[in-house]
């Protein structure tokens, strides 16, 4: 079973890498979060591994931290839940705010996730809130979500902007969220998701 990898990012896509070790090329599927913090083509990088084996193949999905692996098998513990759906959780939502989604309950925050209806977020809630209650220190995982960014990410997805360009413009704000209106904050991003 697989780990970890270290060696040189030979491809680089969306949602997977190339990993060059040694000669080797591993190609592992990743969540945008990870393919986003991950060096261009030619650069060393390391990524924690999930092996995944079924009957008819064996699929590498890569991390760029154990607590991104661990929140990925989680989800996947979650009945209807497979890697794809996990993956485009954490491609999805920050990790952080994954847990806190989780552990509040939010299961429209869940399912602004492609792929996950209702149904699915209720389960992934009713299945994990007792565990991550245990497994995080979930005032530190809350306290970063303002609910002011909280109510803007959630407008911002209903407007229909990518999720990983809202994320992005939501992590970039959480400085400036503390001075600034949900007002303006809205029509800055939209400012600058339209030109």
């Amino acid at each position: 079973m697989i780990g970890y990898l270290k060696g040189q990012v030979a491809v680089r896509k969306a949602d997977l890498i190339i990993l060059d070790v040694n000669g080797v090329g591993y190609e592992l599927c990743c969540p945008l979060t990870t393919v986003e913090k991950l060096p261009e083509s030619g650069e060393p990088a390391e990524v924690f591994v999930k092996t995944h084996v079924r009957e008819d193949q064996i699929t590498l999905f890569g991390f760029s931290s154990l607590d991104q692996r661990k929140l990925f098998e989680y989800l996947t513990s979650v009945s209807g839940v497979g890697p794809r759906l996990a993956l485009a959780c954490l491609s999805g939502i920050i990790e952080k705010e994954l847990v806190g989604a989780i552990v509040n309950g939010e299961a429209k925050r869940l399912s602004s996730v492609p792929g996950i209806g209702k149904r699915t977020a209720e389960r992934i809630i009713l299945d994990l809130r007792p565990k991550f209650e245990k497994a995080y220190p979930l005032n530190e995982a809350i306290a970063d979500a303002s609910p002011v960014l909280e109510d803007l990410k959630s407008a911002l997805l209903n407007l229909n902007y990518p999720t990983a360009q809202v994320n992005g413009y939501i992590e970039e704000m959480k400085e400036e969220a503390k001075k600034l209106t949900f007002d303006e904050l809205l029509r800055g991003a939209i400012a600058r998701f339209t030109f």
